[in-house]
């Protein structure tokens, strides 16, 4: 075989990767929708552009749909594993999408209320949620789940998905450090007739 074609496959080979990693890194990178946890702002199916270059200069704000490795995923630090996050390829790192509920500082709780209904207090006060599923579909929150009232520390993030009563988020699993963030979604681009822009107001 030509050494010449095989230098050249090879440098092809490495420049799409290096490719893939600068993409994927300091870029952005596509994530497609398993579950019905974020309904009904993101369906089972849905396929969302991720940002992920302003996690370098900014902090995730309350309301921003971001993805992450949530705090049972075991990072491994060996070269392949390292790889195949960065490039997207192999990679078998579990990562969920939700909705930045509180932030660092912040006193969080959950209160179920007389009607049946459940509300998320944000220092004491109600938090306006126009984009969940149904405030009435809650699960009653019991001593094995983090409900509050908690303040936040540092660097702390509590994360929820929409779909209140179908999510395992902070209720279950506690709450999120910034340095698992992956990501913010902007646009859900598929299926055509779903497409939409995430802005700030539409939370």
């Amino acid at each position: 075989m030509n050494k010449g074609f095989i230098k050249e496959t090879i440098d092809t080979v490495v420049f799409v990767i290096i490719a893939l990693i600068i993409i994927r890194f300091f870029i952005c990178e596509v994530r497609w929708i398993p579950s019905a946890s974020m309904k009904p702002t993101l369906i089972e199916g849905d396929r969302v552009f991720i940002e992920r270059f302003s996690r370098f200069y900014t902090s995730p704000n309350r309301g921003d749909i971001m993805v992450f490795y949530p705090p049972e995923t075991q990072l491994k630090a060996n070269p392949f594993a390292v790889l195949a996050r960065l490039t997207g390829l192999f990679c078998k790192d579990t990562a969920f999408i939700k909705r930045v509920i509180a932030l660092p500082g912040e006193k969080f709780e959950v209160r179920h209320n007389q009607d049946g209904s459940t509300d998320i207090l944000i220092n004491d006060e109600p938090l306006n949620e126009p984009y969940i599923m149904d405030k009435y579909e809650y699960p009653i929150c019991d001593e094995r789940m983090f409900c509050g009232p908690m303040t936040l520390g540092e660097d702390e993030y509590f994360m929820m998905g929409d779909n209140r009563g179908h999510s395992s988020d902070s209720r279950y699993w506690g709450v999120l450090k910034k340095n698992r963030f992956i990501g913010r979604a902007k646009v859900l681009f598929w299926p055509f007739t779903r497409i939409k822009y995430f802005e700030k107001k539409d939370y």
